[in-house]
């Protein structure tokens, strides 16, 4: 059994994960590869999960084992349905023993306007990123609470904060009011917080679709002028889950440059 988290007194100014175990959702590539091998680098253990990506996730728990030791995991994940988000958490839990640390990162985009939007469409952008979130945190809460210290981090994006990107703005304005809502109640063993990232700049070519000058659009849109970076989200996302952050939970921390600002 993991010891309990140390307090910022006995921890001072380290950052240390170490003892504690990570489920990243999503992780065998882009973000969520980024964030697992940053918990790991800060002493985590990892579970890393894929849906299509076997080999991509098996690489990286081999490169994670490589470089920071310990018993780094790869397990299948389809968190478009209930049955395969229990399965995960079946898997993960069977794994590690249990986590202490949550990163919902799962979120398939999809920005069809409501007009045209599928039920089947509807459902599957909804479930990856809302339902998934809480079904792995109802199966999350019991080992963080047994080791008396828990974090989980959500997240969301900045289309949260705009009203044209359908059903994807929909579900991450869900995610960013049920961790306000989970914050609540799972306070004082858990901090639950989210991290609402503008365009990444690794992905602009998977956004190529919604308009032909999106790159030079959305970082003339963006305050500071450039975009941000998977590692710099992903830095973020593990100083949450330090004692740096003890003091904050039901927050939504947008790392975007400023682009969710409204103008005329």
């Amino acid at each position: 059994m993991p010891r309990r988290y140390p307090t910022r007194v006995e921890h001072s100014a380290s950052m240390n994960l170490a003892d504690t175990r990570a489920l990243v959702t999503s992780s065998s590539r882009n973000l969520g590869a980024d964030v697992a091998r940053t918990l790991a680098a800060r002493g985590a253990i990892v579970a890393v999960t894929y849906h299509r990506s076997r080999q991509a996730a098996a690489d990286l728990v081999g490169e994670l084992r490589e470089r920071h030791g310990g018993n780094h995991v790869a397990v299948f994940a389809d968190t478009e349905t209930t049955d395969g988000v229990a399965e995960m958490m079946d898997a993960v839990l069977g794994e590690l023993g249990g986590v202490e640390i949550l990163i919902n990162n799962s979120g398939p985009f999809s920005a069809v306007p409501f007009a045209e939007l599928s039920p089947t469409e509807f459902d599957r952008v909804w479930n990856a990123n809302v339902t998934a979130t809480y079904l792995a945190v109802q199966r999350a809460v019991p080992s963080m609470r047994s080791a008396g210290w828990g974090r989980i981090v959500n997240l969301s994006a900045v289309s949260a904060s705009v009203r044209n990107r359908s059903i994807y703005g929909l579900a991450k304005s869900a995610i960013e009011v049920l961790t306000e809502e989970l914050a609540l109640e799972l306070a004082p063993v858990i901090t639950v917080n989210a991290v609402s990232p503008g365009q990444i700049g690794e992905s602009l070519d998977e956004m190529s679709g919604l308009h032909p000058e999106w790159a030079h659009t959305v970082t003339d849109r963006t305050p500071l002028r450039r975009l941000v970076t998977r590692r710099e989200v992903a830095d973020l996302i593990a100083l949450l889950c330090t004692p740096a952050f003890d003091m904050v939970t039901g927050a939504t921390i947008h790392i975007d440059g400023g682009l969710r600002l409204p103008r005329f």
